[in-house]
């Protein structure tokens, strides 16, 4: 099931390259609402160092993203107490897709159209390697999580709930 090896050039890659960081492309067969644990399964890997990228909103309707593993989910409440914010949802799809310049199950991080505070669950921060959405749908690159706090200034939090 896997696609071609090479994948052409996305601005989230661009963005990495032009930082020097390197990465591997894990191109995969995308399934519609699959998630990160479809892609997971699929290049063989462990949901838990298959990050998904999230675009919520708080309670003014400002854009935040949030990295977590694909097998949890994000506790909202807790997320918002820890950064000071009465409460975060998650964006409607065509709204997250406005923010972020990409299209949901292909959102990356890197390379948003909007600049957006990003906030890391803490323990993906623990792991050697992660594989994060490369800006495409079936595209995902493996990189060491600090190129999160590095690149995006992403803040540690402690928000994740066992799906």
């Amino acid at each position: 099931m896997a696609k071609k090896d090479k994948v052409s050039e996305t601005p989230a890659t661009a963005l990495l390259r032009q930082h020097g960081v390197s990465f591997t492309e894990h191109p995969y067969e995308y399934l519609e609402h699959g998630g990160a644990q479809h892609s997971a399964q699929v290049l063989g890997m462990d949901p838990f160092s298959v990050v998904k990228t999230l675009i919520m909103q708080d309670q003014d309707a400002k854009p935040l993203v949030v990295l977590m593993h694909g097998n949890r989910k994000v506790s909202t409440k807790n997320l918002a107490r820890q950064v000071g914010l009465k409460s975060i949802e998650p964006c409607a799809p065509e709204v997250a897709n406005r923010h972020s310049g990409y299209l949901v199950g292909g959102t990356s991080p890197f390379a948003t159209r909007k600049q957006m505070p990003v906030f890391i669950e803490e323990t993906i921060l623990g792991l050697q390697r992660i594989c994060i959405n490369g800006g495409r749908r079936g595209y995902l690159v493996g990189i060491d999580p600090q190129v999160c706090v590095r690149l995006l200034g992403a803040q540690p939090v402690n928000c994740a709930l066992a799906e």
